[in-house]
């Protein structure tokens, strides 16, 4: 399967090495400080300067994929300090949760205007003439912007006929919908954690993989290695991932592989979220009761409402989100059982952390991690047989993984259960986008409304620890959506719904 980039193909050794080490080492301390030169291991550098870099980047990523922090710039620290409180089988990560690595970062210029190559000294200067500051001269031939005049107004480039002005934006920065992102004293990139709410966006769009999150690969490894009982909860978004004719049953197969003990669908916590949800709509904001309801399945857009917008924090739907729903569901069945959230999503990771609700998730891994530990285990999902399944998911809940879909869901089962209720739905996805959105329901211009946030364009199927293209990955949970047996939860799962999604 070909991977995104090459900056997919790195994290995904480091994941793999890191699994590795997980499940066969006898010297885990010997073999983590080994990984840095399993990536680089040759004298000539394959992406930057020299060797040297590469290894200390490398060695900054293994350290986050044990859920570590970066080691400081000034002292003399060992990649393996502080790997005993890490070496648990409890859930561990050392907060905050995404980190730019510094010797990675490229400094890109943000927010920059620069002449290119492509300029011919025309005669109209219609750059010089566009300029307000007369920022713009002719230098050598072409035209040169002073950038201690520019005040970054764009007219130059919209002026010139032949785009022969680049507009550079540092790209992690352009993708942060709620400005988390500015430069340090160096110029290397700094998020703002006060700010961020974990979607990950500057992750995948940092061309130098510049920016990670942290994992608890390597203490679900643990958990697994002492016999505990580890049941997976997997998100609708897995379809397509490990392949086009890689189904979930198969995956079960793979997971048993890798050590789990069973399997459920999240989209069973969907269905149980999507009646609830239909429920609260019906009764309380179509009927004017409260002004509107925010779904609150992913954590970002919550995370954003919460962090940005406390005054419409109370409108962020209270039943429990699907990843928790399922867990509880199954802690229910099997006190014994530790639960991992298998999906697309970094901010899930806060979300099972939260100090102020039970979340009865213990681990959450990213179909990116679970990628690696497949290698290290020189597992294929797509080849494995079919296990079988016990699920009674529906298409609507299935749906949740595309934007649009938790909305889409939500309607079906007021059409069908509450009949007559007007719906009026808007949805948001990206973070400028959702913050578009607050700021109008904030206004008073999406009174009566149903409003799904998703912090990801395109929804959790774009989610920043997904492996196939967001595109791609649509069509096939389209494909489960139809193909499923049930369109909607059925009416027998409301007294359930009511049971297990309400927060306690």
């Amino acid at each position: 399967m070909k991977s995104q980039s090459v900056v997919t193909d790195l994290r995904k050794q480091i994941f793999t090495e890191i699994a590795r080490v997980a499940y066969e080492s006898e010297d885990i301390l010997g073999d983590i400080e080994a990984i840095p030169y399993i990536i680089t291991p040759d004298e000539e550098p394959k992406y930057r300067e020299n060797i040297y870099r590469e290894r200390q980047i490398a060695a900054e990523r293994v350290r986050l994929a044990l859920g570590l922090s970066l080691r400081p710039a000034n002292k003399p620290v060992h990649i393996t300090a502080g790997v005993a409180n890490t070496n648990i089988a409890e859930k561990y990560y050392e907060p905050p949760l995404m980190q730019v690595i510094p010797s990675a970062c490229d400094k890109c210029p943000d927010n920059e205007y620069e002449v290119t190559n492509m300029c011919r000294n025309c005669v109209a200067h219609s750059c010089i003439k566009s300029c307000p500051k007369g920022a713009i001269s002719i230098v050598n031939g072409k035209s040169f912007i002073d950038q201690s005049k520019c005040i970054k107004c764009g007219r130059c480039k919209a002026a010139c006929p032949y785009d022969a002005i680049s507009h550079k934006v540092r790209p992690c920065a352009n993708a942060c919908g709620i400005q988390a992102i500015s430069s340090d004293e160096y110029g290397r990139a700094h998020i703002d954690n006060e700010k961020c709410v974990a979607c990950g966006q500057c992750m995948s769009a940092c061309p130098f993989g510049a920016i990670a999150d942290k994992s608890q690969i390597f203490q679900l490894i643990q958990a697994i290695k002492q016999g505990d009982k580890i049941v997976a909860a997997v998100a609708p978004a897995i379809a397509g991932q490990f392949g086009p004719k890689c189904n979930l049953a198969k995956i079960k197969t793979a997971l048993k592989k890798l050590g789990f003990a069973d399997v459920y669908e999240v989209a069973e916590g969907a269905d149980m979220g999507c009646i609830a949800e239909a429920h609260h709509y019906a009764t309380e904001i179509a009927t004017g009761h409260l002004p509107f309801l925010f779904t609150s399945c992913c954590p970002a857009w919550a995370s954003l409402t919460k962090k940005h917008f406390p005054d419409l924090a109370p409108e962020v739907s209270q039943e429990l989100t699907p990843m928790v729903a399922t867990a509880r569901k199954i802690k229910e069945k099997d006190e014994e059982a530790r639960v991992v959230f298998i999906g697309p999503c970094a901010a899930k990771k806060l979300e099972a952390s939260r100090k102020d609700l039970r979340s009865f998730v213990d681990f959450v891994l990213t179909f990116e991690e679970l990628n690696g530990m497949f290698a290290a285990k020189n597992i294929d999902p797509s080849t494995c047989e079919e296990d079988t399944l016990n699920t009674d998911a529906s298409g609507a809940g299935r749906g949740y993984a595309v934007a649009g879909g938790v909305a889409a869901a939500i309607e079906k089962c007021i059409n069908e259960y509450h009949p007559g209720t007007e719906v009026k739905i808007v949805h948001a996805e990206g973070l400028t986008d959702c913050k578009k959105t607050l700021l109008l329901a904030r206004a008073g211009k999406l009174n009566g409304y149903m409003i799904e946030g998703m912090g990801c364009p395109g929804g959790c199927v774009a989610g920043v620890g997904t492996i196939i293209d967001p595109v791609k990955a649509k069509v096939f949970v389209d494909m489960q959506v139809k193909n499923s047996d049930e369109v909607i939860p059925p009416k027998e799962l409301i007294e359930t719904a009511e049971r297990l999604t309400k927060m306690k």
